[in-house]
């Protein structure tokens, strides 16, 4: 029953605010040498443990590699090559990010890309260099909190509606195993991945239409901030 005490640990940490992945990692600490365990094999199971699941902390080493790229410049290269393509908008680029996403997710590739990875350190100032050059002007935070959600969304639906046109995909294979064995069907993963085909195509026809629009709704609004602020409209901007 003592071992117990490391929910204590957990819920105490979560009530005070404290960093999570701390409170976890005392809470697991703190269970272990209450269980009789010494030092050396409680960090042993925490090895064994993060070995065992690579797949899922593998973020915990590609972070770091990460934040390194980013101190020494990945963003600033990244605006800077999207300067260059004069003709690519915001949109047009989100776009274009957004069926990247999803071919390679239908092809099982959905590690490639995603948030922490692609999306902060390239997708997202790439987009937002794309917005500055298109609108002539610095975005305000407003703006460049939307340009950074629209980059986020892009990455998102492109996974979440390409993911299940693979037919090994976890969700794909969820959903045969519960058919097959609750209502005694014989339904194939192909099947799935069949119907999501076309399911991922609207997802892409809507989205994509949604981020071509987001360069009209920048110069509008960055119109109005300009305005609003007495300031003469950048050059090429429409009133």
């Amino acid at each position: 029953m003592l071992v117990l005490l490391g929910v204590v640990v957990v819920i105490l940490g979560f009530v005070t605010r404290r960093n999570p992945v701390l409170v976890v990692g005392v809470a697991g600490v703190f269970t272990g040498l209450i269980g009789g365990m010494d030092p050396l094999e409680v960090l042993a199971a925490f090895g064994r443990s993060f070995a065992d699941s690579r797949s899922v902390t593998v973020f915990a080493v590609a972070l770091p590699v990460i934040g390194l790229l980013e101190r020494y410049g990945l963003r600033e290269q990244a605006r800077r090559l999207i300067g260059r393509l004069t003709g690519l908008s915001t949109g047009r680029f989100l776009t274009v990010y957004l069926l990247v996403r999803q071919v390679t997710a239908a092809l099982g590739l959905t590690s490639i890309c995603g948030p922490a990875q692609t999306v902060r350190p390239l997708v997202a100032p790439m987009a937002e260099a794309a917005a500055e050059r298109t609108t002539g002007a610095r975005l305000p935070d407003r703006l460049r909190e939307k340009v950074r959600s629209y980059a986020a969304s892009a990455d998102t639906v492109g996974l979440f509606f390409g993911e299940d046109c693979f037919i090994a995909v976890g969700s794909i294979l969820l959903i045969t195993g519960f058919v097959n064995s609750t209502y005694h069907q014989n339904l194939e993963p192909t099947q799935l991945a069949v119907w999501a085909v076309p399911l991922a195509v609207c997802a892409f026809l809507v989205h994509g239409a949604r981020l071509l629009l987001l360069d009209r709704q920048l110069e509008r609004q960055m119109a109005l901030a300009h305005a609003e602020h007495d300031l003469p409209l950048p050059k090429g901007t429409d009133k």
